[in-house]
């Protein structure tokens, strides 16, 4: 039984997992991510995130203990300069692990991607960050406000129209003018001859008729 012994042997020797452990986390540091295999991506974890740490330290122990790691110029520029500020706020976790659905053609193991949270290559993050962002509104409640805001401007220039075609002064034209159609029509008084109206023969005959009665 393997009681309190740690880590995976991966089938090789310790120097040779030791090796291959500081390859894979340059490699990681230079690019953002590497393809191995599930068992090996598992291993490679814990020194990866410890490089971060030391890292996110910044004084000059923990860049020498990094170098006795770490062989790199550009993983060291890569670790120390973006990185550390990148993780500063981070407790831990600053890589993941995504399984592949695809197997290696020669003994049919599992592969795996491990990849560095926020490099270049993430694209999960940013799909995580679009679902995080509000929803817009619905699209119906726009075109209902648009509706409604054009309706009312149509409105105040027609006010405006109406207000000016008809005035105050034409109101009591109106009225007179409905009261004389209500009112009945005044019958014409019958006119009265005067004396000058009446011709001379016509006078003459009225004063004999007279006289003869008399």
């Amino acid at each position: 039984m393997r009681h309190l012994k740690a880590g995976r042997r991966l089938g090789v020797t310790t120097a040779h997992r030791k090796a291959m452990m500081r390859n894979m986390v340059t490699s990681i540091l230079e690019t953002g991510q590497v393809t191995t295999t599930l068992a090996r991506a598992k291993e490679v974890r814990r020194p990866l995130e410890k490089m971060i740490t030391f890292a996110k330290r910044g004084d000059l122990h923990a860049r020498r203990m990094t170098l006795r790691f770490v062989k790199s110029k550009l993983a060291m520029a890569n670790l120390f300069d973006d990185l550390a500020g990148r993780y500063a706020d981070r407790p831990g976790g600053y890589c993941r692990i995504i399984k592949l659905a695809t197997t290696r053609a020669g003994d049919a193991s599992d592969m795996a991607i491990v990849q560095l949270i926020g490099s270049e290559r993430d694209v999960l993050t940013d799909l995580k960050e679009a679902k995080k962002k509000p929803k817009p509104a619905k699209k119906s409640s726009k075109t209902l406000e648009k509706v409604s805001t054009e309706i009312k401007a149509d409105e105040k220039p027609k006010a405006e129209v109406a207000t000016e075609e008809t005035p105050t002064e034409a109101v009591p034209e109106v009225a007179e003018e409905k009261a004389e159609a209500v009112a009945p029509a005044a019958v014409p008084a019958p006119e009265v001859a005067s004396a000058e109206d009446i011709p001379a023969e016509d006078a003459k005959a009225d004063t004999k008729a007279t006289e003869s009665k008399s």
